[in-house]
């Protein structure tokens, strides 16, 4: 989740939102206390404050004058309760007792710098029911303002919380804006899946007139021009099997009216090589992209290993020896494909090892949601210089015997092309003592 939210743009400018919100918030919270805490605004503030406490005492007196204190009431919203010696009065009945408000001094007016004014002398202050209440004293009573009036009811919002409810709303409303400015984004990501898999018929529809509604269209339009140059690239490999086959077949032909079996039988073996390289370089050519169009099918791979076997290797069937789970295994893949990957695979196997060595095995399992299929000699063995090169067009591991063995350099090759375009991988493990062991490891199903 939190991977998630971090790779998300919408996220990323709402934090940026919020952190300018807050540091905006921040500096005009100080800087109206940095107003608010200059001398010159302090000492205004504090002045007015003692001037209007110094007229209620001098206006209600000593002893306290209660038609003064009504005035008061009548002039301005507040209730007043008067209580001493000698008498305890209040302008609205319901006003607290005195004894019920717990008096202190506010942090609001002190000496401290983040105060609103300085102290007031003589004053304290008091919270009750959304009131707040001042206490002045002089010649042993004790005058107690409240505001608002106690009749009044404040039905307004508390600052903080609708502060807090307006941000939150505010957060919420960015929130809903910043989706739908990113919105397009999931649908471009969704079609160039698509076209990454190679669907380049595929086309990003509900287009925004925006940058993002460019760059959907610059997609539309490249995947337009990589399906026509695949599908030129397909007419030249057909142009390329066609005219290089043509000639090989009418050699072939000539061939048979030379009296020299030798080197008849010389040139036929030439020319199958050379067919065969033309084979192999067209397949490599189709397979060698990430788009390779594979026929899947859900296949069972010992049905499928055991036809590899009949088909191309039933002279050889006694050297090889198959191992499979008995729960059945099937993946979905290009039968054809994979049959072309196996049978390189155990040709090699089969060709670079000896029937005194022991058979050929080809064991299959599955391991982690993936079909794993190993093919096993006990041959000689590949160096490590060797085995850096497996996978390479062309690569022969004896170049001494390579005319006799009839390889062409082209069967890892293909093969590793094959587990490539499952989305899989073709590598060599480590054998103890002699052999070879190649590892095909493709997805049970298509990814």
């Amino acid at each position: 989740m939190l991977n998630r939210l971090s790779r998300s743009l919408s996220f990323r400018l709402l934090l940026i939102f919020l952190v300018l919100g807050g540091l905006f918030v921040f500096g005009t919270i100080k800087s109206i206390q940095r107003f608010y805490n200059s001398d010159e605004i302090r000492g205004l503030i504090s002045g007015h404050l003692s001037l209007h406490v110094n007229y209620v005492r001098e206006d209600i007196g000593v002893p306290p004058r209660i038609d003064r204190a009504v005035a008061i009431t009548e002039r301005v919203p507040v209730d007043i309760r008067i209580y001493g010696p000698d008498i305890d009065w209040a302008s609205d009945p319901n006003f607290p007792r005195v004894e019920a408000l717990e008096f202190a001094p506010s942090p609001r007016f002190s000496d401290s710098p983040d105060a609103w004014a300085d102290e007031l002398a003589g004053v304290d202050f008091a919270a009750l029911d959304n009131h707040d209440f001042l206490r002045m004293r002089q010649g042993g009573y004790d005058i107690v303002v409240s505001t608002p009036r106690i009749a009044d009811t404040p039905d307004g919002m508390p600052l903080i919380p609708m502060i807090i409810g307006l941000g939150l709303s505010f957060l919420l409303i960015g929130y809903g804006a910043v989706q739908w400015l990113f919105r397009p984004i999931r649908n471009i990501r969704e079609s160039a899946a698509h076209i990454g898999r190679g669907n380049f018929d595929h086309r990003i529809h509900k287009i925004r007139r925006d940058q993002l509604g460019d760059l959907a269209s610059d997609i539309n339009k490249l995947a337009g021009d990589v399906e026509s140059m695949l599908d030129a690239k397909r007419a030249l490999l057909l142009g390329i099997s066609h005219e290089l086959r043509t000639p090989l077949s009418r050699m072939r032909l000539a061939l048979e009216f030379i009296d020299d079996e030798e080197s008849a039988a010389s040139l036929k073996a030439e020319i199958g090589e050379m067919e065969k390289i033309v084979v192999s370089l067209l397949e490599a050519e189709r397979l060698n992209t990430r788009h390779a169009q594979l026929n899947r099918t859900e296949v069972g791979m010992r049905s499928l290993i055991n036809e590899l076997v009949d088909d191309f290797f039933a002279r050889d069937s006694h050297r090889i020896r198959v191992e499979m789970p008995e729960t059945p295994l099937r993946a979905f893949v290009d039968e054809a494909r994979l049959t072309l990957c196996l049978k390189n695979l155990v040709g090699n196997a089969l060709r670079y090892s000896k029937p005194e060595d022991g058979p050929v095995i080809i064991r299959g399992r599955e391991e982690s949601g993936d079909v794993v299929l190993n093919v096993i000699d006990h041959g000689p063995g590949l160096s490590k210089d060797q085995a850096d090169h497996i996978g390479e067009p062309f690569y022969r591991s004896d170049k001494s015997r390579a005319r006799e063995s009839g390889g062409t350099g082209l069967g890892l090759y293909l093969a590793a092309l094959v587990a490539t375009a499952h989305g899989g991988s073709l590598r060599l493990l480590d054998s103890p003592g002699c052999g070879t062991d190649l590892e095909v490891r493709m997805p049970l199903i298509e990814s």
